[in-house]
């Protein structure tokens, strides 16, 4: 089991950045409480692992690694990985956090996609955390979460298709295959938490059949919402 995180003042940092996660990072899918799953999973695999993890980078990174999914830190232009990691250093600097490690943060921060390759044990876990919280009954609702309910984009379909991809998708890169000591605990995760996707994922696609044949049949001049 995971240590219990540092409790001395050097710590007050931690403080004022949940309180910014909390304050600006609101979605469904990648808010805060996102943010906060990454970070006691990226410990709990770690843990399983018999690692022990910089806790200052590992927390900062796992509270602002999507800070760039909002406005006003989000470009179109780039990746929200790439963003972030660039400007995380405005929200830290100044709270207490010991700067010498942002660089340890931007890099966990660039690569926490499941589609990038980290580098590093704080990236590392990160990376497979934020992948895991993709998968299972968590991420099949952070998917549900992003239908539009007046059935514009995306709609009920397109989120069965990304929950399908992401089934095909994310483990192959989540937890990486092969890699020798840290990340066991990941790979073990993958295969149940899949297995439980699948199934989750056909009641969510049969839930939106359902729905769809309830507004066409008694709603028939009403825009179909799940459509």
């Amino acid at each position: 089991m995971a240590a219990p995180p540092p409790t001395t003042r050097a710590s007050d940092w931690r403080a004022t950045v949940r309180a910014f996660a909390l304050e600006h990072f609101k979605n469904p899918a990648w808010g805060y409480s996102h943010c906060v799953r990454d970070y006691a999973l990226a410990r709990e695999l770690a843990a399983a692992d018999h690692l022990t993890l910089d806790d200052d980078v590992l927390f900062a990174a796992a509270y602002l690694h999507d800070m760039a999914a909002f406005k006003p830190w989000e470009d179109e232009r780039l990746d929200h990985s790439d963003v972030a990691a660039g400007i995380v250093d405005t929200v830290l600097e100044g709270t207490g956090f010991p700067m010498a490690k942002i660089d340890a943060v931007r890099g966990a921060i660039r690569t926490h996609m499941y589609y990038r390759n980290p580098a590093g044990p704080e990236a590392l876990y990160l990376h497979d955390a934020d992948a895991l919280d993709w998968l299972g009954a968590i991420g099949v609702a952070r998917v549900m979460a992003l239908v539009d309910p007046n059935g514009a984009d995306p709609d009920g379909p397109t989120e069965v298709t990304m929950l399908e991809d992401n089934l095909k998708d994310v483990p192959a890169r989540g937890a990486l295959p092969g890699r020798p000591g840290p990340g066991c605990a990941a790979q073990g995760r993958v295969a149940g938490i899949s297995r439980g996707s699948r199934a989750r994922i056909g009641e969510f696609s049969n839930a939106v059949v359902l729905a769809n044949a309830i507004v066409w049949r008694y709603l028939p001049r009403a825009a179909p919402s799940f459509r």
